[in-house]
């Protein structure tokens, strides 16, 4: 009886892994369009609303660890020259 439980648990932690991997495949996604958007604005020609918008998702970015946001670039196939 107690191994149909752990079978029980097991299968709930792995479809919640398998969830939270889709997800993070998402946000993944997200950060790494947001980075590019972010990398080709010119800010000169945007309202201030929408600067400090922009900035905010910048400095949001750059928390990123290296690895990260190098995950978040190759989800969408993006590259950041430096």
């Amino acid at each position: 009886m107690q191994s149909s439980s752990y079978t029980a648990e097991n299968n709930m932690l792995r479809a919640e892994l398998e969830l939270l991997m889709k997800e993070r495949e998402t946000l993944l996604i997200i950060a790494g369009a947001a980075t590019g958007l972010i990398a080709e604005l010119n800010t000169h020609d945007l309202p201030i609303r929408t600067v400090e918008a922009a900035d905010l998702l910048a400095t949001t970015i750059n928390k990123l660890s290296e690895e990260t946001l190098q995950d978040a670039l190759g989800a969408v196939h993006a590259t950041i020259d430096a």
